[in-house]
């Protein structure tokens, strides 16, 4: 049954992010069940899910209360669309959110994935300007190395080159601002070293040994073009399909006034980062900076259904409040809006947030990944060790020294994931960062379970290099 459900595979299948002619001669791995925090193949070979399922299996695999919610929802109502209609669980939902994000956040959009509800937030801020008669106001800022999602918009935002692939000419022009990359700061500033971070409990290091020096080009754009700027959008805290690049309260801090003083919209992406990753609930809590439009998605369902919600303020929502004939409706929806069971999974991985006091429970596992994950410094070819909150990453180099990258037809990163897999562990590297991403119900003996696989996985791949 396997071969032939492979040769299916091949025959029918097109796989995202995936070369298929890898896969040649390569069987995929062939999941068949799941069980919290790992996966299990068509032959009962388990595997730690260290990447969440791309990052959204917050609370385990197989969880009996969202199970449960979804089960009941769908003997009451599967579907409906949302335009001029509304449900019971989209309203609790709604509810819900505004009552876990800062009061200013008082209107929930709902769409289906990150990259919708970042789009969503992208066009409500430029409708919002020609509204209000400030049309020129039509430009975007957004961070080198961000990724923000696949849609036009959001590619046109993007600051990773492979992301981008030949799309380049359907995009509109944006503005780049260098990333916080501490470890290859685009300024020359050396790196935090250790001594500087806080408790690894607590998130990313607040203590700097620079002046932010990586923000003086978005004071450069804001003298020359800041009245041209409708809006800035970056993923607070945590750069994820960047390379899982961790940068200091501070900055998000000094770019948010900057913002606020040019009167630019504020676009918190937390598709990643949201609901606990970071250690709280919201990334956007550790630095005491409210956006004007957060962006949420992934874990939002806990991982089991589609869902991405764009909340933003009643300012924004009132300036399209008026008679139809103003033309000021916001014309955008999908299909599945707020979809009855996808509102079920988010209210049921609500109900696993208070009932097992998740974020209560996160410090000790956090503080397990992340004093385990500096081991890693001992290996030859990690360059830098970093991580907040229940994720980290080992950027692998060919030269420590000089931080050389490998060269990309050595293609690293994919040897990590084959060796990984051999290992029992799914790693998905992003180009030569490999990361982890474990669900928040990992504990921390698995955690370390993880990290010796992990480091097992590094030390054979280096030795084949």
């Amino acid at each position: 049954m396997k071969k032939i459900l492979q040769q299916k595979d091949r025959d029918f299948i097109w796989h995202p992010y995936t070369q298929m002619k890898d896969f040649e001669q390569r069987d995929l791995l062939l999941v068949d069940r799941a069980e919290g925090i790992f996966l299990y193949d068509h032959e009962g070979r388990r595997y730690y899910d260290t990447i969440s399922s791309w990052w959204c299996v917050m609370h385990g695999h197989n969880h009996p209360v969202i199970k449960e919610a979804v089960k009941k929802q769908l003997d009451r109502l599967e579907q409906v669309h949302f335009a001029a209609t509304t449900h019971e669980g989209a309203i609790r939902l709604g509810e819900y959110l505004v009552s876990i994000t800062p009061p200013v956040l008082s209107k929930v959009f709902f769409s289906d994935n990150g990259s919708t509800a970042n789009e969503v937030a992208l066009k409500m801020s430029f409708q919002y300007r020609i509204i209000k008669g400030d049309e020129q106001r039509s430009r975007f800022v957004s961070l080198e190395r961000g990724y923000h999602g696949d849609t036009i918009g959001t590619i046109s935002l993007g600051g990773v080159p492979a992301f981008e692939g030949p799309f380049k000419p359907l995009t509109f022009d944006s503005y780049r601002i260098p990333a916080p990359y501490c470890y290859r700061c685009p300024m020359g500033c050396e790196a935090p070293s250790k001594s500087t971070w806080d408790d690894v409990s607590q998130g990313p290091f607040s203590t700097l040994n620079c002046s932010l020096e990586c923000l003086n080009p978005f004071r450069k754009l804001l003298a020359e073009k800041g009245g041209s700027i409708t809006a800035l959008i970056l993923e607070p805290l945590l750069m994820g399909a960047g390379g899982i690049i961790v940068y200091p309260a501070e900055y998000l801090r000094e770019i948010a006034a900057m913002c606020r003083q040019h009167d630019i919209h504020l676009i918190f992406d937390e598709v990643a980062t949201g609901f606990g990753r970071t250690g709280t609930m919201f990334a956007l809590e550790q630095a005491g900076i409210v956006p004007d439009f957060l962006c949420l998605s992934k874990g939002l369902t806990g991982g089991y259904l589609p869902l991405a919600a764009t909340i933003t303020t009643d300012e924004i929502y009132n300036a399209y409040y008026a008679d139809y004939a103003e033309g000021r409706t916001f014309f955008h929806g999908h299909t599945f809006t707020a979809n009855p069971l996808g509102c079920a999974a988010a209210l049921g991985s609500a109900k696993v947030f208070a009932e097992e006091e998740v974020l209560n429970k996160l410090p000790y596992k956090i503080t397990a990944l992340q004093k385990g994950k500096e081991r890693m410094t001992e290996l030859p070819h990690v360059g830098d060790v970093r991580g907040t909150g229940m994720a980290a990453a080992f950027e692998l180099v060919r030269d420590r020294k000089t931080k050389a990258p490998f060269e990309s037809d050595l293609r690293v990163g994919w040897q990590v994931y084959l060796q990984g897999l051999e290992n029992g562990l799914i790693l998905r590297p992003l180009g030569d960062v490999t990361y982890l991403f474990p669900p928040l119900c990992t504990e921390p003996d698995a955690i370390e379970d993880i990290l010796q696989k992990t480091e097992k996985t590094l030390r054979q791949v280096f030795e084949r290099l």
